[in-house]
């Protein structure tokens, strides 16, 4: 432990850099409350999007990151703002009608259109914690609605009317003309509607701790800013659940980084101490638009563990969290593959190339072994040549290939070769197209077609990836035109997996009968 705490303190990986940031903090004194507090915010407006996961992921590596280089204890927090009120009926949700008839009623009054929770906003916290839970994160789960209303706010509620104008003054400076006039940064919460109410104030009394205001239908209202008769505006919210908690590091996507200095200010207004922070790119979908969980598009996390497992999910995750990243269905391969990679590296490294190991960061140092003796990418090309329709069909190339090798004793294997047929039912089957050869990829065809048959020696993937670079290395300049040839035209597809590997797995007899079809004929006509 203490090499890798050595190595902790010079890692650039980017957790133990923010980690460190974090424990500058309280290299003087530690915290009066006993502990560094992680926080993550969710607005569940909608349902849970993988962006929300990813959030959770990337703090709680932090956090773990925090525990190496400090023996300080730690929290994690994920706090639901569901007393925002529902601004927009998300389009991937039932019973759209319904939901239009509670607008900005807070999410946990909003009826369930599922039916199966006491609110929207009960509903979505549901399934966010189920996701949570699913990954086995350690967290308190705070929920808005019970901290405005248990009184847990209501000291930070107080202060913010009590220095009401110095909290004004810092928002005010972010707003057109148009807003200030209106602004506000209470929300009261409609006694009779229940609706969250954007109206100025007509007064704030920092002594008796109330607004005053008149509603939609100019009837004046009086109300305790305390007991959640009222909720912030989102961006002092910030600020102000900071100063409450006392939170020591939070992340965010991007979009919020432009507001980070008034989050700051407001608690420093309200008596606390602004947190470290983070700011992380957006997740894309297929066309280059950001993810939402309004609109439901891109990956969902049940659609990613359809096809692969959790820790490529957080591979994905951990990677580059600066910088923006297309997230669809054709990144899922490539995920699982370059985290048994780095599986397969760690079990030789030192402590410092651990301490860079994303598989460190994933497990939190518990860093199982690998089983892959077949990558994904080519378990993929394996059931598209055999038609697979279930992973027993393909557990008879695997054991031919790696015969101490069993759905027992390979377990991640195993999982990985369902997810290879499921994969490849849904994404690559529908999308093969296979294409004649020309002259001279057929000529090169039948001579590798000949080496095979003729060929008496080991079967091994360097071996047999020797006589496919035989055959073309003559015929084609550059050489990638041969391996491009062979994808096209034995696959399907348009880039696959080193050839030699290939043959090797699927078999020399099969593979002969492969390219005996294709300069048949065969595989263009589907027959």
């Amino acid at each position: 432990m203490s090499d890798l705490r050595d190595a902790a303190m010079t890692s650039k990986a980017w957790p133990f850099e923010e980690a460190r940031r974090v424990l500058k903090r309280y290299e003087k004194t530690p915290p009066e409350k006993g502990y560094v507090l992680f926080e993550t915010g969710y607005g569940p407006s909608g349902l849970p999007h993988i962006g929300t996961f990813g959030e959770v992921l990337r703090t709680t590596m932090v956090q773990r990151a925090f525990e190496v280089i400090s023996d300080i204890p730690t929290k994690l927090i994920c706090f639901s703002d569901d007393l925002d009120g529902m601004r927009k009926v998300p389009g991937n949700v039932p019973q759209q009608e319904m939901l239009a008839e509670h607008m900005h009623r807070p999410l946990t009054s909003v009826p369930d259109p599922f039916g199966t929770h006491e609110s929207f906003g009960h509903h979505n916290n549901a399934m966010l914690r189920r996701f949570l839970d699913a990954f086995g994160f350690e967290y308190e789960f705070y929920s808005a609605k019970e901290f405005y209303a248990s009184g847990q706010f209501d000291e930070i509620l107080r202060r913010a009317c009590e220095r009401y104008d110095e909290v004004m003054k810092v928002m005010l400076k972010s707003l057109r003309d148009e807003r200030q006039q209106t602004y506000s940064i209470f929300l009261p919460i409609h006694p009779k509607t229940g609706r969250v109410l954007y109206v100025p104030m007509k007064n704030v009394d920092g002594v008796n701790h109330t607004v005053t205001f008149d509603d939609e239908d100019g009837r004046e209202w009086t109300l305790p800013v305390t007991g959640g008769n009222v909720k912030l505006q989102w961006k002092p919210d910030f600020g102000a659940r900071w100063a409450a908690l006392d939170v020591d590091f939070e992340m965010y996507g991007k979009e919020h980084a432009t507001n980070t200095a008034i989050y700051d200010r407001i608690c420093e207004i309200l008596g606390g101490r602004k947190p470290e922070h983070f700011s992380y790119e957006l997740f894309l979908d297929e066309n280059g638009q950001k993810i939402s969980k309004s609109s439901g598009n891109g990956i969902s996390i049940d659609e990613w563990l359809t096809y692969a497992s959790t820790e490529s999910l957080s591979y994905f995750m951990y990677l580059k969290p600066k910088t923006a990243k297309r997230m669809h269905f054709d990144v899922i391969p490539k995920a699982v593959d370059e985290y048994h990679q780095q599986l397969r590296a760690y079990v030789g490294q030192d402590a410092a190339q651990r301490a860079n190991n994303p598989v460190w960061h994933i497990h939190g140092g518990d860093v199982p072994e690998s089983h892959m003796v077949v990558p994904f990418s080519m378990l993929l090309n394996l059931a598209s040549v055999a038609g697979a329709e279930d992973k027993t069909h393909l557990w008879g190339f695997i054991q031919r290939y790696a015969p101490d090798a069993s759905p027992e004793t390979h377990p991640d294997l195993d999982q990985a070769a369902g997810f290879a047929v499921a994969y490849y039912n849904d994404f690559v089957k529908p999308a093969k197209t296979y294409r004649p050869p020309t002259e001279q990829e057929r000529e090169a065809l039948i001579a590798l077609r000949d080496a095979l048959a003729t060929h008496d020696g080991p079967r091994d993937d360097e071996t047999l990836q020797g006589i496919v670079y035989a055959e073309g290395r003559d015929r084609f300049d550059p050489l990638k035109g041969w391996f491009k040839a062979l994808y096209e035209v034995l696959l399907g597809a348009s880039q696959g997996p080193r050839f030699g590997g290939f043959i090797a797995l699927y078999g020399v007899e099969e593979t002969i009968r492969l390219i005996d079809d294709a300069l048949a004929g065969k595989l263009t006509s589907g027959s």
